[in-house]
């Protein structure tokens, strides 16, 4: 008798064993820390509307009286209060137009043609944060003195008394343009560096597109959120600012606002909240703009290469 072969398994019987799987088990994703997350925002939600609430309560709560909304209606007819904030909206609105014509092609021709002069343009235009404004009102005081009385036979007399009108002080805007152009010039140099400008310069010139077109119609859609950083940052700067104009004698609204402070301490409370409800207004209309995509137009003709 031959002995008999031990009993075997057959793969894939009905009876086999099912073999052990050799995938490794997922490693189970941790939960977020939303209560953590959470709770700070709640505490950064806290210290920064904890001080408007209670600004607003003051000016809101007269006691003896209870709720009353005076120091609001009085505002508007308030002596100085509509043509304060007129003149800082159009002082903000002229250096932002300033700034922009000074610092985009200045970057862009040093981005195109000169990169070697890029840290000099850096250095010459991170200085007005290294000098204080009152040595900035200090030399601007000096200059308007010093030239009435040395070209008061020349033309150059009546372009002196012309950027100081009060009406529309010229001096603050080219005096803000200077203070804001630290931070144009980094929102401006980071938005170009994230896109290929010599590789977009090329293009439209082999295409026929003249410069001003490449600049306007190639390269400025590009730089939307570097040109809406820029005018955010210049649109705040000009609407706090005070060291200037006051020294100057000038009066935007926030020197109104100083000015009435000691007399009127509830108004000038209901001011502030007020200025800065139109700051976030503007400054929301501006961050708006720069998510809004752009509408793709048609090629215009210069960029069709003729054969």
């Amino acid at each position: 008798m031959t002995p008999t072969a031990p009993d075997t398994v057959e793969a894939g019987t009905s009876g086999a064993a099912p073999r052990a799987s050799t995938r490794r088990p997922r490693p189970r994703s941790r939960p977020r820390p939303r209560v953590w997350r959470g709770a700070v925002l709640a505490l950064a939600g806290a210290y920064f509307l904890t001080p408007l609430i209670a600004s607003f309560v003051f000016t809101v709560h007269v006691p003896g009286r209870g709720i009353s909304f005076e120091a609001y209606t009085e505002l508007l007819a308030a002596d100085g209060f509509t043509q304060s904030l007129l003149l800082s909206l159009g002082l903000a609105a002229a250096t932002i137009a300033l700034s922009l014509l000074l610092a985009v092609p200045a970057l862009i021709a040093v981005r195109i043609g000169s990169p070697r002069l890029r840290p000099v343009v850096e250095v010459v235009c991170m200085l007005p944060l290294v000098v204080p404004p009152i040595a900035l009102v200090t030399g601007i005081t000096t200059v308007l003195r010093w030239g009435p009385e040395h070209l008061s036979r020349t033309p150059l007399y009546q372009t002196f008394l012309a950027v100081q009108n009060e009406d529309f002080p010229v001096v603050l805007v080219l005096a803000y343009t200077v203070l804001a152009l630290p931070f144009v010039h980094r929102s401006l140099d980071a938005g170009l560096r994230a896109i290929d400008v010599p590789t977009l310069v090329e293009a439209a010139r082999s295409c026929g597109a003249s410069w001003p077109h490449v600049v306007l119609r190639v390269l400025l859609p590009n730089l939307r959120a570097s040109l809406a950083g820029a005018a955010f940052l210049t649109l705040a700067l000009v609407l706090g600012e005070f060291t200037i104009a006051s020294l100057l004698g000038f009066r935007p609204f926030a020197v109104w606002i100083v000015s009435i402070s000691g007399a009127q301490a509830r108004m000038s409370v209901a001011v502030s909240i007020l200025s800065l409800v139109i700051t976030w207004l503007l400054l929301l209309l501006l961050s708006r703009a720069a998510t809004v995509p752009a509408t793709a137009s048609a090629a215009p003709a210069t960029f069709r290469k003729e054969s």
